[in-house]
């Protein structure tokens, strides 16, 4: 018994076993691991910069790129955009390292790629057609994630994606889309609070006594002015001094009121160049803010 249990352990059987196991530990993907350590590296330099509150380089005061860092959609849930890239590529990369079934992790890595690029292409397209601005640094991870999800495509393997190409494909632009949609709502305040009484009143009250405020379409600090009027901005009495867009003349009006920056409230004669809280604009104007409710 002794004799055949050690011929037993040297068999052709065992060592057969053993290579199965040696089979199952699957090589890092190391090409799709070096593209998710350059988007961490882009990421991780322009969250510093936000949290410094440092231009990046490239990014002058005025130009698109500090357009669009300055831009509502710069962050997410209170936190730099960059940072989400951040973890995105990080999880890409440790996927990428360590999970040891190829089809499962060609799946997430697929899938994961996939949202990061039309999250990517989400954020140029809104830079480009909201904010007439384009920002290298978002042009570069575009191409960082776009390499990555092509370099996940090309080296699937034989079995991907484990159904066939059109209900994945399908699933895949289904929740790239959802994704889109839940951002562009978050980030576009379509999902604010009803009209604020006292501050439609107020509106409407600054309007009749012929406060101006001039704007452009593009500018962060416009933006973040209306947000403090939520749903009760578009009563406010805004003049519109970049009606081409960005880069383009004045409109004359604008020019006749020697308009220099972004925003800029005339009120009785006084100018501001500033974003201007809403109770401060109540006193300024004559409003009465306490008497009116929430």
């Amino acid at each position: 018994m002794a004799k055949a249990r050690r011929k037993s352990k040297g068999s052709p059987q065992a060592g057969k076993g053993e290579a199965t196991v040696g089979a199952g530990r699957k090589e890092p993907d190391w090409l799709v691991v070096g593209l998710a350590l350059v988007g961490v590296a882009i990421t991780a330099y322009l969250t510093a910069g936000k949290w410094l509150s440092a231009a990046p380089a490239f990014c002058a005061e005025g130009s698109g790129c500090d357009l669009i860092q300055q831009s509502e959609w710069s962050t997410l849930l209170g936190l730099p955009i960059s940072l989400w890239g951040l973890l995105l590529y990080a999880l890409l990369g440790l996927m990428a390292f360590r999970m040891p079934s190829r089809l499962k992790r060609w799946r997430r890595l697929w899938f994961l790629a996939f949202i990061g690029v039309s999250i990517s292409l989400y954020l140029t397209a809104v830079g480009w057609l909201l904010l007439d601005a384009f920002c290298p640094w978002c042009l570069v991870s575009l191409a960082t994630i776009s390499a990555l999800l092509i370099a996940v495509f090309v080296r699937r393997p034989a079995s991907a994606p484990g159904m066939a190409w059109g209900p994945w494909l399908l699933r895949s632009a289904g929740a790239g889309l959802a994704v889109v949609v839940a951002l562009h709502l978050y980030s576009s305040d379509l999902l604010s609070r009803p009209e604020s009484p006292r501050l439609a009143a107020l509106a409407t009250h600054l309007e009749e006594s012929g406060v101006r405020y001039y704007g452009a379409s593009w500018c962060p600090s416009c933006r973040d002015q209306a947000r403090l009027f939520g749903a009760a901005s578009g009563r406010l009495p805004y003049v519109e001094c970049s009606p081409g867009g960005r880069g383009t003349p004045m409109a004359q009006v604008c020019v006749a009121a020697g308009i220099a920056a972004y925003p800029t409230w005339i009120i009785h004669g006084r100018r501001f160049e500033e974003v201007l809280q809403p109770r401060e604009l109540a006193r300024l104007s004559g409003f009465d803010w306490d008497g009116h409710g929430r």
